[in-house]
């Protein structure tokens, strides 16, 4: 019960990563807001929770459906202890000029701009209370990129670097952020970073990844629930590889 008495809010937890943090989470205490664009994704992930966590439909890129998601967390909470932005997005695999100006925008909007605004929704709540821990799940493309995913690479690069950042700024409000750097895993993203799920891709990429498998949601749910609990209350800024050895 490493989380007991704490709130959360995983956005893209319907599914994915984001599920399998969700339910480690729960399974050590908490009580969650499982917020995804996908409604009946949230709420199927929120119902297999048996009431300790609740589906709301977000937006990450638009300002005011943060607002609501903060609005109705601290209406059925009265707190939130922990925020783990892991709402991703990619575009296809394809050279730099090639990928499209409305590609671009959407992996800009959910990757990087979801985090601003989820800091401004939550960052002054948690420097009031004087605690929090926020969550960043980053990806090894930001570490160790790849050709031809370019831009989302550079987006997780950027997640890392306002990890840092934000860390260095609200350590002295008592605010901990950190994040995570998985490698491909069994998500909805899958296929999209492998540009076609065939045994010779899934092949090809499990060879880069020296432990031999890919990254599971339960795997990102055990490190992320270690980095947001009391545990880790000296582990700030940290960039913690999840990766099997990928980034070696």
């Amino acid at each position: 019960m490493r989380l007991d008495g704490k709130t959360a809010i995983v956005t893209g937890g319907g599914s994915g990563f984001g599920a399998g943090i969700v339910a480690k989470f729960v399974s050590e205490g908490a009580r969650v807001i499982v917020a995804d664009i996908n409604r009946d994704a949230a709420e199927k992930t929120a119902r297999d929770m048996d009431g300790d966590a609740i589906a709301v439909e977000v937006d990450v890129a638009n300002g005011p459906s943060v607002e609501s998601m903060t609005d109705t967390a601290m209406r059925r909470f009265g707190k939130v202890d922990i925020l783990v932005n892991n709402a991703g997005v990619t575009h296809l695999p394809a050279p730099m000029e090639d990928v499209s100006e409305s590609d671009f925008d959407r992996v800009f909007r959910v990757n990087m701009k979801s985090v601003y605004l989820t800091a401004r929704a939550l960052v002054p709540h948690m420097k009031e209370r004087g605690t929090g821990s926020i969550l960043n799940v980053a990806s090894t493309a930001g570490l160790s990129p790849r050709p031809n995913l370019n831009w989302y690479n550079a987006s997780k690069g950027w997640m890392i670097t306002a990890t840092k950042t934000m860390a260095v700024e609200l350590a002295p409000s008592g605010v901990r952020v950190n994040a995570i750097c998985p490698v491909a895993g069994e998500t909805p993203l899958l296929k999209s970073f492998m540009g076609e799920d065939t045994p010779e891709m899934r092949a090809k990429f499990l060879s880069t990844i020296p432990i031999g498998r890919f990254s599971t949601p339960e795997d990102m749910g055990n490190a992320a629930c270690f980095l947001c609990s009391d545990e880790a209350g000296m582990v700030t800024g940290v960039a913690m590889e999840v990766d099997g050895g990928r980034c070696i």
